[in-house]
């Protein structure tokens, strides 16, 4: 069979499946992300007579009334998010190739889907602050541990594709903070309480989730995905494809000794890694400043526009979580055409290591409750214009880097470079998790 034959992809029906799918990959990280206001009320200690009076006074003078574990939220929920994300990033290389890729992929789903309905359940079970806090980190923890497991399934299920397949997996991904945003305001719309707010907000996810998995289930009865399915099972694997080689073509060589034959060049991860280490140590830099920052500081911000008004509310929910996702969508998307600076250029690197101004520009908003830097940029305005070039210099710079990583090295050699780039991704984001504690306390 050849790609010649191949059948047509009827009204793009694969396409739309891996979008779906990809959708699913981020959007349970992002729901848990954008409900931080639903969570932390859940854990503010019960009101007293006394502490009510005391709590009225703190806040006049300034001082911080929240808790530890209201305090702590972000910063915890991004640690219990992005380490497991990095620990299942590097077991998922291994255990591809022992567990069926449709039990990776739609086991993962089941236990996110799982994972969703039992926190729509608890929204309407009273639990102690503590209790309600463990339980919510057991979950972040599941969620992306599966997650990073269906992330690389899902990509290595695309790679039986044509190339162009993999774009829908990325569009999703990069829509799915923007739609997870998106529902939470329109939850906070309806006017409802915040915890039937927060309800409809998770079985919303659980909905998306459901139809992730309908989706996968049924890709493998389309005629087009069936055909290159097929044809790679048919194909002989790489290895077996070099021993043919080797056999057809042993009279042909003139024979060697065996340090001649030591002495090839084979594909190594360190020579790899020398070739392409500025990338690598550009986009893993990238994520620790986004991650350190959003979203421990950036959720932190107070509106001074809103005197108590309606904008007060929607401030975060439209100022930090959708505006973030859709100029990280909209940087990602630049890529497909315009692709500057090049993959040697010295600005590359210039321009990832500017991106360590927004810590302090950040940290010199309205964030309160602080205690040791002044506030420099109180106007909301500041902190949509900061906002904007963060989140759109974290999608184009990151997208860049992860484009330029494989294209450094041979062609042989352009899958482990890829595999390294994911996995100083993920580093990168666990480092951003563990100094976002530190960032927060510096304010």
């Amino acid at each position: 069979m050849t790609a010649i034959n191949a059948p047509r992809d009827k009204y793009n029906a694969v396409w739309i499946i891996f979008f779906i799918l990809g959708l699913g990959t981020l959007l349970p990280w992002n729901f848990f992300m954008t409900a931080t206001m639903y969570f932390t009320s859940r854990l503010k200690d019960p009101p007293t007579d006394l502490s009510t009076n005391v709590t009225a006074n703190s806040t006049m003078e300034g001082v911080d009334t929240r808790n530890v574990l209201e305090s702590k939220f972000n910063n915890v929920m991004t640690l219990c998010a992005m380490v497991p994300l990095l620990i299942f990033t590097c077991l998922n290389s291994f255990i591809h190739q022992r567990i069926p890729q449709k039990l990776r992929i739609s086991g993962s789903l089941t236990v996110i889907l799982v994972v969703f309905l039992l926190t729509a359940v608890f929204v309407k079970v009273d639990m102690t602050p503590m209790t309600f806090f463990t339980v919510t980190m057991i979950k972040i923890i599941c969620i992306n541990s599966f997650g990073a497991v269906l992330q690389g399934s899902l990509f290595g299920l695309a790679g039986l594709l044509p190339a162009s397949y993999t774009t829908p997996i990325m569009s999703g991904q990069g829509l799915a903070g923007a739609f997870a945003a998106f529902s939470m305001i329109c939850a906070l719309a309806s006017g409802s309480a915040l915890q039937d707010s927060a309800f409809g907000y998770f079985i919303t996810a659980c909905v998306v989730i459901f139809l992730a998995i309908m989706s996968y289930l049924a890709l493998p009865r389309m005629e087009f995905f069936q055909y290159y399915t097929e044809s790679n099972r048919s194909r002989p694997s790489e290895d077996e494809e070099n021993k043919l080689d080797f056999l057809k073509n042993a009279e042909k060589r003139p024979v060697v000794s065996l340090m001649d034959d030591e002495a090839k060049p084979s594909v190594s991860v360190i020579n790899i890694f020398k070739q392409i280490w500025v990338m690598a140590l550009s986009v893993c830099f990238i994520f620790t400043v986004t991650i350190g920052t959003f979203p421990a500081v950036t959720v932190d911000v107070k509106s001074t526009v809103a005197n108590g008004g309606g904008w007060d509310m929607y401030f975060i929910p439209v100022s930090c979580f959708l505006l973030f996702n859709t100029m990280d969508w909209a940087g990602r998307s630049l890529t497909a055409v315009c692709m500057w600076p090049g993959k040697d250029s010295l600005w590359l690197p210039v321009l990832v290591g500017l991106r360590v101004v927004f810590i302090p520009l950040f940290m010199l908003c309205n964030v309160q409750p602080r205690y040791y830097l002044p506030v420099w940029f109180s106007h909301d305005a500041w902190y949509i214009i900061f906002m904007i070039f963060f989140s759109f210099s974290n999608g184009y710079l990151a997208s860049l880097c992860m484009c330029f990583g494989p294209k450094k090295v041979p062609q042989h050699e352009a899958e482990t470079a890829g595999a390294i780039m994911a996995f100083f991704l993920s580093l990168g984001l666990a480092l951003g998790a563990a100094v976002s504690f530190a960032f927060r306390a510096m304010i």
